[in-house]
């Protein structure tokens, strides 16, 4: 069960990891002028709520593989996202708006955010790997005994 626990940890990390890819793309075309202001604010502010969700979803299942290091780390992140999101200023559109975006160096700000965020789950992606690899080669004793109860060998549970 760990290992499905870890292999759904790296599905979800690497969707998040692509989304996080997506949020840079944007705003890059948004610094070279590809985008306009309000074009990119409108593509990433429709993304901040299924970013936070997908990171819950994360902390859930790390909280269910047990692993609360990786627990505490994504409740740090979680609420850096939350605060993100709920201390927008009034009037503006969201987390990114483009009124503000290209004020005081806003899109460079925002870039860097987003590099980290790429480090956060880059991170956890290289981390989910390995410790799906050592639960593989650790092994479930629920497969060993059913596979041991196919071949009709009995189990002998005090080994």
């Amino acid at each position: 069960m760990e290992t499905l626990t870890y292999i759904l940890c790296l599905v979800v990390t690497g969707a998040l990891l692509f989304l996080s890819i997506y949020f840079i793309i944007t705003l890059s075309d948004l610094e070279c002028d590809y985008l306009n202001a309000t074009e990119c604010c409108d593509k990433l502010n429709v993304w901040i709520i299924p970013r936070i969700v997908g990171t819950c979803v994360l902390l859930m299942l790390y909280v269910f593989a047990g692993n609360w290091y990786l627990v505490g780390g994504n409740m740090l992140f979680i609420s850096f996202l939350i605060h993100q999101k709920f201390t927008v200023p009034r009037g503006n559109l969201g987390v990114y708006d483009p009124t503000e975006i290209h004020n005081r160096g806003q899109v460079r700000k925002n870039i860097q955010q987003c590099l980290m965020v790429i480090g956060w789950f880059l991170m956890n992606f290289f981390l989910d790997m390995y410790l799906g690899i050592l639960s593989i080669l650790k092994g479930d004793n629920f497969s060993d005994l059913a596979t041991l109860e196919a071949e009709g060998i009995p189990y002998n549970s005090s080994v």
